[in-house]
């Protein structure tokens, strides 16, 4: 389980974040939801112990998560960041095994993780010889995944891991990330904008507005009801009209 206990952050006079206090359940997919800029991508950095709260605490399983436990923390948990993040001058290979690398595996150790690896996210292996700009954004995006699963952690976190993508490619992933969840059994947290996307993928979303929870608990809760109107102007300003409405 990872906890959040009142953590707030501040830039300056801007507060990014301001008291939250959440529990992410074992073995479950949860999305932070939100506008740009409502700090859930910041949270999640917290929870990486990439940057300091100005106050509260975060537990990753046993583990107080601070800036200088960092790795520490990286050992439990698999990060996937906007855009994939993948190293320009490295093979897709390389990527992927960088970490099982500075842990001292043994080539043959990493062939068979890399193996089982590209099975899992449909990946061809012959793609882990090519460099990042010679493979699609779809095919960075499950590098990416297989970077962050290499050691296999118990926590995945996720930061808009699909946001540029065309929609038939993102809705294809979508559908491969439910299915690769729930075969893991991973404590999963994505961070999207998307409300089909986090409707399809979360077991629980916590929408955030200025750095503040509005909302916590299921799809279905949030429709049926709404804790604030600023819940359903969210989940309504991305429905699809219908064909002639005005």
């Amino acid at each position: 389980m990872i906890s959040v206990q009142n953590v707030s952050k501040s830039y300056g006079t801007k507060k990014v974040l301001d008291g939250i206090s959440l529990e992410f359940q074992s073995g479950r997919t949860h999305v932070l939801l939100g506008s740009s800029g409502c700090g859930k991508s910041t949270l999640l950095r917290i929870l990486m112990g990439l940057i300091p709260c100005d106050s509260g605490s975060v537990r990753v399983g046993d583990l107080e998560v601070s800036t200088e436990k960092h790795f520490e923390v990286a050992r439990r948990v698999g990060y996937v960041i906007q855009e994939g993040g993948l190293f320009p001058h490295l093979t897709t290979a390389q990527n992927v095994a960088l970490v099982a690398k500075l842990r001292g595996w043994t080539p043959e150790k990493t062939t068979e993780r890399l193996e089982s690896l590209c099975a899992l996210v449909q990946l061809d292996t012959s793609v882990l010889k090519r460099f990042p700009k010679q493979i699609s954004g779809g095919q960075r995006q499950r590098v990416a995944l297989m970077r962050a699963l290499m050691l296999d952690p118990p926590f995945l976190l996720m930061d808009e891991p699909l946001g540029a993508l065309d929609p038939i490619i993102r809705s294809e992933l979508q559908q491969q990330l439910k299915a690769i969840f729930r075969k893991l059994g991973k404590t999963v947290i994505i961070v999207t904008h998307d409300v089909g996307e986090a409707a399809y993928l979360g077991d629980s979303i916590t929408l955030l507005r200025k750095g503040t929870i509005i909302q916590h608990g299921t799809f279905s809760e949030f429709n049926a009801k709404p804790k604030d109107p600023f819940v359903s102007r969210f989940i309504n300003a991305q429905r699809i009209p219908e064909v002639g409405a005005p």
